[in-house]
């Protein structure tokens, strides 16, 4: 006997009843013990703690895992330290949260305590101590200031983990790497933070001391052999 295979527009039509279906059987499966939220897995974290994450979900003590998830996910995103947060389900009683997390780019002083702060100059509820030791010190929350030192990490981590500290200074920000002063505009460009780099290099190798390097112009590097 021949095979009767379905035309296109069928398995079209049925795929959407069978949608169709699942939606209107949600609020039914929803109610059953069997699918109660009995598990939630979190994943993503470097810095906060899963336990803290949870508490954020604001789960009811019957939650179900057919319960929408976009005011959960709303929930977590809308936590400090949180940039995006994707929740799934994975039946019958697991919740699937997958963060990501605010990356720190600098300390600051804070309470007689140092705290992580991000690209935007937002303090994060990270603890410092752990794991962002050698992160670079600002004198104050600035965003002029972070977002420079997140797109310095970005070209050039090598010369970013060198830097001890960095601050405004008017409109530009100046880093300090070992005992030199690095000056750049706040919008440098990746060729701007590459020639200054390379100037750096190059002095060294020819063991000519400076003290400060200006990257501010377009087309050329400063050197300055005293501090101005």
């Amino acid at each position: 006997m021949a095979e009767r295979r379905l035309k296109p527009g069928w398995k079209i039509l049925g795929a959407l009843l069978l949608g169709v279906v699942l939606w209107l059987a949600l609020p039914l499966l929803g109610g059953l013990e069997f699918f109660r939220i009995r598990q939630v897995e979190v994943r993503g974290l470097k810095n906060l703690e899963a336990s803290t994450v949870i508490k954020a979900l604001k789960l009811p003590s019957r939650a179900s895992v057919f319960d929408r998830v976009g005011p959960i996910e709303q929930r977590v995103q809308a936590m400090p330290g949180i940039v995006h947060a994707e929740v799934s389900r994975r039946p019958p009683g697991t919740l699937r949260v997958t963060v990501e997390e605010a990356v720190p780019v600098a300390l600051v002083p804070s309470s007689n305590r140092l705290k992580a702060v991000d690209a935007t100059g937002k303090v994060l509820p990270f603890d410092a101590t752990v794991g962002a030791e050698d992160l670079p010190l600002i004198r104050q929350p600035d965003s002029l200031v972070t977002r420079f030192l997140a797109k310095l990490q970005e070209v050039d981590a090598t010369l970013y983990g060198r830097v001890s500290v960095g601050w405004r200074v008017q409109r530009d920000v100046v880093i300090q790497v070992d005992n030199q002063r690095y000056w750049f505009r706040p919008d440098a460009t990746a060729e701007a933070i590459r020639a200054v780099t390379a100037v750096a290099q190059d002095l060294t190798r020819k063991g000519r001391a400076f003290a400060e390097l200006d990257g501010r112009f377009a087309g050329y590097v400063v050197v300055r052999w005293k501090a101005a």
